[in-house]
C-alpha cells in the first residue's frame, strides 16, 4: 500500500501552486480560527473522529489539531505513550491499526521517529496527517509559519510574495523538523533562507536540503546576516535529541535575540519562534513580546486555520 493523496505528510516535493493552495486554505479558515466567525456551515467534519497519536510531549500543535477538529465539527480521541500499550511494549504500528480497527476517520500522529507518518499511511486505509516525526519533517508547522509570513509580507510591503524575501532560521538545525519544513516551503516559493547556528549544528551540507526558485545559505555569523532580513525564526535547543553535546556555553551571547540585536534588525523584520520558548536562551523577554516584531502568537492562530485547512481536505472526504 502507498501513501495516498489524502495524507498529508512531508513539504518537501510540493510544488509552489500545491503550497500556495495550502495557503489560500488556510486563509480562508482564519476567520473561524480568531472566532471572528463561528462554525463553517455545514460542518464538514459532522460525525467525524480524529485520533490524535501523540508519542512525544506536545502543546500547541496537540490542542490546536483538537481545536481546530471541533470547530469543524468533529470529535477528538486524544492518546499519548503514557497510559497506553506502548508502555507495554506494543509499537506504533500495532497501536495505530488498533485504532483504526475502533471506527475513526483520520489519524494524526507524532513521533520520535523519522518517517513514522510515512510509514503509518501505507498501512491505514484512513488519512494520516504528519503532526511531526523525528528529524524528519513537521509540514502543517511549515504552513502555518509560511501563513505567518505571508500576512506579514501583505501587511509591510503590500502584498504576500516570497519571492526575493530574505528569512534566518537560527539554531538547531540539525535536530530540527520545524527548519526543514519552513526550508522546503520558503525555497519553494522564492525565499533566500540562511541557516544560522553553532558549526556542530549547522554544517555546510544543508545548502543542499532544499530545491526550488529560491536558495539555502548556511553560515555560523549571526550578526552579520541580521540587517539584510525579512524575518527571523528562532529555534530552541533540542536536548530531547542530543544536541546538547554539540552547544557552546555561551549560546546565547552567540545566537541569542538579544534587545541589542533586535535593535539592528530592520523595521520590516518579523521575529517567530515555533515554541516552545526558552527565554534569556534563544531570545530575550523583550524581544519575545515586542508588537513591533514577534509574530509569535500569530504563529499559534496561524496553527489553528493551517490545521483547519488540512483536516477539512484530507477528513472530509475519507
Amino acid at each position: 500500500m502507498a501513501a495516498t493523496a489524502r495524507d498529508f505528510l512531508a513539504l518537501e516535493g510540493l510544488s509552489a501552486s500545491q503550497l500556495l493552495g495550502w495557503l489560500n486554505a488556510a486563509e480562508g479558515m482564519m476567520p473561524f480560527a480568531t472566532g471572528e466567525r463561528h462554525h463553517p456551515t455545514p460542518l464538514p467534519l459532522a460525525g467525524k473522529v480524529v485520533a490524535n497519536i501523540f508519542f512525544e510531549d506536545s502543546t500547541r500543535t496537540r490542542v490546536s489539531f483538537e481545536v481546530a477538529t471541533k470547530r469543524l465539527g468533529g470529535e477528538v480521541s486524544n492518546l499519548g505513550a503514557s497510559g497506553s500499550s506502548a508502555s507495554k511494549g506494543e509499537t506504533l504500528l500495532d497501536t495505530a491499526k488498533n485504532i483504526e480497527a475502533m471506527g475513526v476517520d483520520a489519524v494524526v500522529v507524532r513521533s520520535a521517529i523519522s518517517g513514522a507518518a510515512i510509514m503509518l499511511a501505507r498501512h491505514l486505509e484512513v488519512p494520516v496527517i504528519n503532526a511531526g516525526d523525528g528529524r524528519h519533517e513537521h509540514p502543517t508547522q511549515g504552513i502555518l509559519d509560511l501563513l505567518t509570513l505571508q500576512r506579514h509580507f501583505a501587511k509591510t510591503f503590500g502584498n504576500g510574495e516570497f519571492r526575493g524575501r530574505t528569512v534566518a532560521i537560527v539554531g538547531d538545525i540539525a535536530n530540527s523538523r520545524v527548519a526543514r519544513s519552513a526550508t522546503h516551503g520558503l525555497v519553494t516559493l522564492g525565499a533566500t533562507v540562511h541557516l544560522v547556528g553553532p558549526p556542530t549544528l549547522v554544517t555546510s551540507d544543508f545548502t543542499t536540503l532544499a530545491e526550488g526558485e529560491g536558495r539555502v545559505e548556511v553560515g555560523h555569523d549571526l550578526d552579520g546576516v541580521l540587517p539584510s532580513l525579512d524575518a527571523i525564526m528562532l529555534l530552541r535547543i533540542q536536548m530531547e535529541r542530543a544536541a546538547g553535546s554539540g552547544v557552546a556555553p555561551d549560546y546565547r551571547g552567540l545566537y541569542g535575540l538579544t534587545e541589542a540585536r533586535a535593535r539592528r534588525l530592520p523595521e520590516r523584520c518579523a521575529v517567530l519562534h515555533p515554541g516552545p520558548v526558552n527565554r534569556g536562551v534563544e531570545i530575550d523577554d523583550a524581544v519575545a513580546d515586542d508588537p513591533r516584531f514577534s509574530r509569535i502568537l500569530p504563529q499559534v492562530t496561524a496553527g489553528v486555520a493551517t490545521r483547519m485547512a488540512v483536516l477539512n481536505a484530507c477528513v472530509r472526504e475519507s
